[in-house]
């Protein structure tokens, strides 16, 4: 690893669709003094902006060329297809590439889904963007295939969508230069993967580091007795001090001498 604690803040870059709210709040929980700097980046520019050094790590959609970055999985997102409410299409609670053959599908430049042409039939043109495919599916001239949560980001109230399940999917991963894997970016992978605080493949902090030891945790922390542990007679003794009763005696007032023992003088035959 290298200069981790050089860094004054941390830049994580994020392809539209992505939601990093929730590993960005446990971030701002741990490291209150180190700032988090969101960069919103084109899913095809990501990779790119990684090796330049302009984020230290991204959520960006598979595949990336990991000869010089490293990636995560992290999920796989469903695809739909987004349609106006009054289609064919959203009787349906899914359909297949197959049902869509009679319908222009748009193929926006910013394509995530890595196909060299969607089903159903061609567009004169191809889109700029996912944005503009959405406008021109709500004037009504094709349908758009997307990840579901591009389909949420760019959400209309005349437009629905619907899953197609027999079409490329979209994987989303956790990336970052190889040669870049700083103490900052080891913290973040574990707040991805759900680590806790106390988790010793997590980064170790600060005051750990000169101690090489971690804090216990409040309720699990031992505590040593005041003074020496008594065992054996002697626990039996102190147990009889504080009852009242005497060592060695059995509850039912009899002698605890062990099974087999004398018990006094044997009686004489008449």
């Amino acid at each position: 690893m290298t200069g981790s604690d050089a860094s004054p803040s941390f830049r994580l870059a994020y392809v539209p669709g992505v939601t990093p709210t929730k590993w960005v709040r446990i971030w701002n929980e741990r490291l209150p003094d180190v700032p988090l700097t969101l960069v919103q980046v084109p899913a095809a520019e990501a990779a790119g902006l990684l090796r330049a050094g302009e984020a230290d790590a991204g959520f960006v959609r598979l595949p990336v060329d990991r000869t010089d970055l490293s990636a995560i999985p992290l999920y796989t997102e469903a695809t739909v297809v987004v349609v106006p409410k009054d289609h064919l299409v959203a009787a349906a609670d899914e359909v297949t590439a197959g049902d869509l053959a009679d319908d222009v599908v748009l193929h926006p430049l910013d394509d995530t889904l890595g196909w060299e042409r969607p089903p159903g039939l061609p567009a004169k043109e191809r889109p700029a963007s996912t944005a503009d495919a959405v406008e021109l599916v709500a004037a009504g001239i094709g349908l758009l295939v997307v990840p579901q949560s591009l389909a949420r980001l760019h959400h209309r109230k005349d437009l629905t969508y619907r899953t197609v399940t027999d079409v490329p999917q979209s994987r989303v991963a956790l990336s970052w230069p190889e040669d870049a894997t700083t103490d900052l970016v080891e913290h973040f992978i574990g707040i991805v993967r759900g680590r806790t605080v106390n988790s010793t493949r997590g980064p170790q902090a600060p005051a750990e580091r000169a101690t090489g030891r971690r804090p216990e945790s409040g309720g699990a922390a031992r505590r040593k007795p005041s003074g020496g542990r008594q065992t054996g007679k002697q626990d039996a003794k102190q147990s009889g001090k504080q009852s009242g009763k005497p060592a060695g005696k059995s509850p039912r007032g009899g002698s605890a001498a062990p099974k087999g023992g004398k018990r006094g003088k044997p009686r004489r035959r008449p």
